[in-house]
């Protein structure tokens, strides 16, 4: 049941990726262009997306377990720190580059769209080298590990 669960919610995330066209990069990067030819169309889906973030986050905090039964795990750093700085610009130039932040990328790949294909193995490459430097040298740093 909770690979159904799990396959129906991705599922669902998909086709709200492509209908509002955060998997066509032109439409991305129209969007970031805010000198240039602005498209301000992916403001009212991040709007929507916050609402519904917003009201998921209420019901969780309510719940002890997940609709599937799961444990309910909620972040609980508060602190603006320079990781937490650099890795969103990281973000924020890769997605303005390339046109693709995660979600809409691995939608794109599994359409088969080139451009994904790599952005999404340069997001992998870019994942296990984190983890590596993190097993490395960020319990070298006294930070705690993932937790996995």
């Amino acid at each position: 049941m909770h690979s159904i669960g799990a396959f129906a919610a991705g599922l669902l995330f998909g086709i709200g990726l492509i209908v509002s066209g955060m998997t066509d990069p032109s439409k991305v990067v129209g969007f970031l262009d805010l000198a240039g030819n602005w498209d301000p169309s992916l403001a009212f889906v991040m709007v929507g997306a916050i609402l519904v973030g917003i009201a998921g986050h209420v019901v969780a905090r309510r719940r002890t377990a997940s609709f599937l039964g799961g444990a309910i795990h909620l972040p609980t750093a508060r602190q603006i720190d320079r990781r937490l700085v650099l890795g969103s610009l990281a973000f924020g130039v890769g997605w303005g580059l390339a046109g693709f932040c995660p979600g809409p990328a691995l939608v794109s790949f599994g359409a088969g769209y080139d451009k994904a294909a790599v952005f999404t193995l340069a997001m992998l490459t870019g994942m296990a080298l984190f983890e590596a430097f993190e097993a490395s040298f960020g319990r070298a740093a006294g930070r705690p590990g993932r937790g996995r």
